[in-house]
């Protein structure tokens, strides 16, 4: 590992730690109120998923000189592990149902991605039945802003796309992808190059939009439209707010 491509994993180690703490406001507003109100879990299992086959695809054994990849999807793991037990204990009973019944199934894929790629394939095989795993599941990570997006076009608002969230989006799927390059990792490559292009393109909305961050009452939006980008208030009377956003 050459050290243009060592410092461009550890940037991205860097950002990605950003976008893993990203949600630590919400889940403080969470604990305080011992509810998950309407926020939705699904997200951070899905990372959790993410993190656990990007992880195991840069252990040494898996693929080379791509332990960098291993220690923030290691950490981020850790930390997604977190978010889903706070949502398990504190969610209503039908959403933890919902949540509990795929963390089981997270867990039992990566073990069925473990237990393939251990005992039934070698070398490159096994590399690239681990990076197509993990490729698939960063390119699902990378597209749930989509519904964010959407929604600032139709709004004209920025008010529910923070700035913060999409540069760290940016400069975590650019650097792991130029790390990708670099290495001639496809696998690495690939779904950040996607990262990367979706977080250019919410950063250009944001300078579009930078000027209207509150949404106009007669453009506020419905509830199915605020449970897809994920910004939850109390419901109050017969009002309901919805609800819950992504790290």
């Amino acid at each position: 590992m050459d050290v243009a491509h060592f410092l461009f994993g550890i940037f991205g180690n860097a950002s990605a730690l950003f976008l893993f703490l990203a949600p630590v406001i919400t889940f403080k507003r969470i604990i305080k109120n011992r509810s998950t109100e309407k926020f939705s879990g699904i997200p951070y299992v899905m990372t959790l998923l993410n993190c656990l086959l990007s992880a195991w695809y840069g252990l040494p054994f898996v693929s080379p000189h791509n332990i960098l990849v291993s220690t923030v999807n290691g950490t981020g793991s850790f930390i997604e592990i977190i978010y889903v037990l706070i949502f398990i204990v504190l969610a209503p009973r039908k959403e933890k149902a919902k949540i509990l019944g795929l963390f089981t199934f997270v867990l039992s894929v990566f073990s069925a991605v473990v237990f393939v790629s251990l005992f039934a394939l070698h070398g490159n095989s096994r590399k690239l039945f681990c990076g197509f795993a993990a490729a698939i599941f960063s390119i699902i990570m990378y597209g749930s802003p989509l519904s964010i997006m959407r929604l600032v076009i139709k709004t004209k608002s920025v008010e529910f796309m923070p700035f913060f969230l999409s540069l760290f989006v940016f400069l975590c799927g650019t650097s792991w992808f130029i790390f990708g390059l670099l290495g001639r990792d496809p696998f690495v490559a690939v779904p950040n190059g996607v990262g990367s292009a979706l977080g250019t393109m919410q950063l250009i909305l944001y300078f579009i939009y930078r000027d209207n961050k509150g949404v106009p009452r007669k453009q506020a939006p419905t509830e199915e439209e605020s449970m897809e980008m994920g910004d939850a208030k109390p419901q109050q009377g017969k009002q309901s707010n919805a609800n819950g956003i992504q790290g």
